[in-house]
């Protein structure tokens, strides 16, 4: 368990365990014991007893005397656990910008911060604008049934749009733009990945060092012009992006095309 990963040992191990109850591994001989698991990490037994309460407390294994521990599955979980059975959803849409509203449209959002301050030199650098210039700048968490799903900070330049905090509540930020009679064209969109830490863990109920999904996202409108920088924290057991591909060209030249980009969250 000797990783760079800033965790103590006890939550690598949960993160491992949990992978693999997610791939079903204990679904026939149950949850190795302590000292089995103690002995394959070369750990200490406190250090699985953490690991495992924690699995117990996100409801993804019962602990049973005399009979081990098992598995949890989503339709024996009860109100407890932090993972109920929601079911999965899946956003069938034409392209980027449509995928991003419509997931607005399905999720619920709480606004942690909005205000107008001075760009900072990568902010400033990505809109295209001097560095300190006034930009709209908005925090917000967004959920779906299952809990918090995404930490979003998003940066527009004042002079696009006056957008206040009661609209940001009700509507997604690319809407409001619109209304505003900006003509949306495109964006760019990077998507890697980043460890969470202890500000985005307590809002996505997470805890710190975990992995999540990075996305910073370039939108403009259709002179090409920079109207919004997005940089969105996902957690990925609940949000994940999804390509159809098709083979095109000749027999000699084919490759893989994007057909239809979809957003899925649960």
């Amino acid at each position: 368990m000797d990783t760079p990963l800033p965790l103590p040992k006890y939550h690598q191990i949960y993160l491992v365990l949990r992978e693999q109850l997610q791939e079903g591994r204990f679904d026939r001989d149950g949850v190795p014991g302590e000292h089995l698991l103690a002995d394959q990490f070369s750990v200490a037994r406190i250090t699985i007893r953490k690991a495992m309460e924690m699995l117990v407390a996100d409801g993804l294994v019962v602990r049973r005397p005399g009979l081990g521990t098992w598995p949890l599955h989503a339709g024996q979980r009860t109100g407890g656990g932090k993972t109920p059975g929601i079911s999965r959803e899946k956003a069938h849409l034409t392209g980027l910008l449509e995928n991003i509203v419509n997931m607005g449209l399905r999720t619920s959002v709480a606004v942690l911060e909005s205000s107008v301050v001075g760009a900072s030199d990568a902010v400033a650098d990505a809109l295209t604008l001097a560095p300190g210039a006034p930009v709209y700048k908005s925090i917000r968490v967004r959920s779906t049934q299952a809990g918090p799903l995404s930490y979003i900070t998003t940066h527009v330049p004042q002079d696009i749009a006056q957008i206040r905090r009661e609209e940001l509540e009700r509507k997604p930020l690319l809407m409001l733009l619109e209304e505003a009679g900006v003509e949306l064209g495109g964006a760019t969109q990077t998507i890697s990945a980043r460890l969470a830490d202890a500000v985005v863990a307590r809002h996505l109920d997470i805890a710190v060092g975990s992995a999540l999904l990075a996305v910073t996202r370039l939108v403009r409108d259709v002179a090409d012009r920079p109207v919004q920088l997005l940089q969105g924290l996902y957690r990925p057991d609940r949000y994940q992006y999804q390509l159809q591909l098709s083979r095109v060209g000749d027999i000699d030249a084919k490759v893989w095309v994007s057909e239809e980009l979809s957003a899925q969250f649960h």
